[in-house]
């Protein structure tokens, strides 16, 4: 539904959250997973649940694909970019080109999964004295068809590196990818369209306190620009006053005045200018044509994208680890 000059829909949230190019799919993950029993699955009982496909939520959380710890055991991607953003909580991750790592708490992973990988994404719930709640996003970000058979790389954007700032009076931002005046965060890696001159691709978290008030900047004309208002209670957006659970598609070239109502509200914004290409998609492969769907699905059958060099499908690192990385070069990073 088109409402003004500067907000031209506004549409509820479903699961996933609807996007625009050069946007896939989004994902906002919320899991108030219980103490761990100390092997870094839920100390509680799992009986009830269809264990393997469990997005029931039930008490508030859910195992995933997972079946002892949860989340999201060894699966192929070809063709596009995950871009995961851990807010609270951690990922453990592993990949069939021997790269590991486990992130959160502000961390995110940006993972160009180009020529084909296997990744598995597992919650550990590190903490036995006390409840692990997990919270994340997962974007898809599409990559343009000179780059869909890159060389598969994942990069590490340490919650101490990314920009976070306070604009105006009770407005918190945090920018992981696109610059706001002269803030400017990691860099995205280098086969991503995030990385092309002109995308102008732009991943932001919006907090505003209580009666807070702040503008969105104008950006170029051309952008696909939404807003994902996910908590909170009311918010007035370019004078229009809207709910939470609400995808806000905007004129990228206007500036938008937000005034938040009586309780926090949060958003997150993604914005890009359109690759503006076919998309072909399905299941875990994003291509440009059937024909090269079919194809990656028989390079993934002929050769598992490298193969599994982990001992199971979920596996999970130990219980004492830290945060790090280590990449398939052998090369390894922890946050500072």
């Amino acid at each position: 539904m088109k409402t003004n000059t500067v907000i031209l829909t506004v549409m509820p949230l479903a699961f996933p959250w609807p996007c625009q190019d050069p946007f896939l799919f989004c994902v906002h993950h919320l899991d108030r997973f219980p103490k761990g029993d100390g092997s870094l699955a839920p100390a509680a009982s799992v009986e009830g649940r269809n264990l393997g496909m469990d997005f029931d939520n039930i008490d508030g959380w859910n195992m995933y694909h997972g079946e002892t710890v949860p989340g999201f055991p060894s699966h192929p991607h070809r063709g596009f970019e995950t871009v995961t953003v851990v807010r609270q909580g951690l990922i453990d991750h592993c990949d069939s080109l021997g790269g590991a790592a486990r992130y959160g708490g502000g961390d995110t992973q940006w993972l160009t999964t180009g020529d084909g990988i296997v990744h598995s994404e597992m919650f550990p719930l590190v903490h036995t004295n006390k409840p692990n709640p997990t919270e994340l996003f997962q974007i898809w970000l599409n990559l343009p068809a000179k780059s869909k058979r890159a060389k598969a790389h994942f990069s590490m954007l340490w919650a101490n590196k990314i920009p976070k700032l306070s604009p105006a009076t009770g407005v918190e931002l945090v920018l992981v990818a696109g610059r706001l005046g002269d803030t400017v965060p990691p860099s995205p890696p280098p086969d991503s369209w995030a990385s092309e001159q002109g995308s102008d691709v732009a991943i932001w978290t919006i907090k505003l306190a209580p009666g807070a008030r702040w503008t969105l900047p104008a950006a170029k004309a051309g952008l696909n620009c939404n807003l994902y208002y996910f908590k909170g209670k009311d918010l007035t957006l370019a004078g229009q006053k809207t709910g939470p659970d609400q995808r806000i598609t905007l004129r990228s070239e206007a500036d938008v005045e937000i005034e938040n109502g009586a309780e926090e509200s949060e958003l997150l914004l993604l914005q890009g200018r359109p690759i503006s290409e076919p998309v072909a998609q399905y299941g875990p492969f994003v291509m440009n044509t059937r024909a090269e769907i079919q194809q990656a699905y028989e390079d993934y059958q002929r050769t598992q994208f490298g193969g599994w060099p982990w001992p199971s499908h979920d596996p999970v690192h130990p219980a004492k680890e830290g945060r790090f990385a280590r990449f398939p070069d052998g090369r390894t990073e922890r946050p500072e």
